[in-house]
């Protein structure tokens, strides 16, 4: 005979594995070098676990299946079990591994904690108007992970200013190489409505096969405003101390380089425009010897 602690222990122990809703998607998916060898072997494993933790609530922000609300249930459990609140048990594994590794090594919650908050509002809002709306968003769902790389080297926070505007680009860059999937999986738009309207056009430019005038137009003013952001982003590397990080932001910095370049002569909507192993490879040697030689040089007046 099955007790009712037996049935509710069994219970919970299905109920374990569906905290998570992983995409299949992981490090090599993305546009930059994630934990690579460049930097210090000691800390490798902390941008790991901080990755995973991104994985995976990234995932459920994504995964077309669940509902709005229910995406905000599992993140806002994510987060609560990364503060340390009780009743989260090892579903949550990331969460709990993610905090035992900023603890360790001295880095704030608020790194994972705005990530959350970046997807609780992918799961409520999914149109963005303006240039500063889609920062704001940025500012939460990318700028944590400059950040939080920033304060495990033990840089100074005044160097905030230059990984946000190149963690900013990364995001914008992206959600230009992903707007037809965006639009036709989640109905999820980050070109903006404003600009849009401005040039004639409306969202359904964005479920054409390829991209009209209009469209084109839009995506190229927001690739201007990535090059604003890139005089920023270029001083990234001289304002970091350590040199195992300087030369992975000038890799990544030029990465972003490449990825504007791409989406300024191709078409998202007729092809994925991503970066070939020659980009990477350029990336990685030119950036890696920049990186090295700038490192803590200071920024330009």
């Amino acid at each position: 005979m099955t007790t009712q602690a037996e049935s509710t222990s069994a219970d919970s122990d299905l109920a374990q594995p569906l905290a998570e809703t992983p995409s299949g998607k992981g490090a090599k998916d993305e546009n930059f070098p994630v934990g690579s060898f460049l930097l210090p072997k000691h800390l490798r494993p902390h941008v790991a676990t901080y990755y995973n933790f991104a994985r995976a609530i990234d995932d459920i922000a994504d995964n077309p299946a669940l509902s709005g609300a229910e995406k905000i249930e599992r993140l806002r459990a994510f987060d609560a079990a990364l503060k340390g609140e009780p009743g989260y048990g090892p579903e949550f594994a990331k969460a709990h591994a993610l905090r035992e590794s900023m603890a360790a090594t001295e880095v704030t919650t608020k790194h994972g904690s705005d990530l959350v908050a970046a997807f609780v509002q992918d799961a409520r809002q999914n149109r963005y108007d303006t240039w500063d709306d889609l920062v704001g968003y940025c500012l939460l769902s990318a700028c944590p992970v400059g950040r939080y790389l920033l304060d495990l080297h033990g840089e100074d926070q005044n160097t905030y200013r230059y990984s946000d505007a190149l963690c900013i680009v990364l995001q914008v860059v992206n959600h230009l190489q992903d707007c037809g999937d965006d639009r036709r999986e989640l109905d999820r738009v980050y070109i903006l409505g404003d600009w849009l309207r401005e040039e004639g056009g409306a969202i359904s430019d964005i479920d054409r096969p390829s991209a009209s005038p209009v469209l084109r137009r839009v995506m190229d003013r927001m690739l201007d405003s990535c090059e604003a952001l890139m005089v920023d982003a270029r001083q990234l590397p001289q304002a970091i101390k350590s040199k195992h990080l300087a030369m992975e932001s000038a890799i990544i910095v030029r990465l972003a380089d490449r990825l504007i370049t791409l989406l300024r002569n191709g078409d998202p909507l007729a092809t994925r425009v991503a970066l070939k192993k020659t980009d990477f490879a350029s990336a990685a040697i030119r950036g890696a010897v920049s990186g090295f030689l700038s490192a803590g040089k200071g920024v330009d007046p």
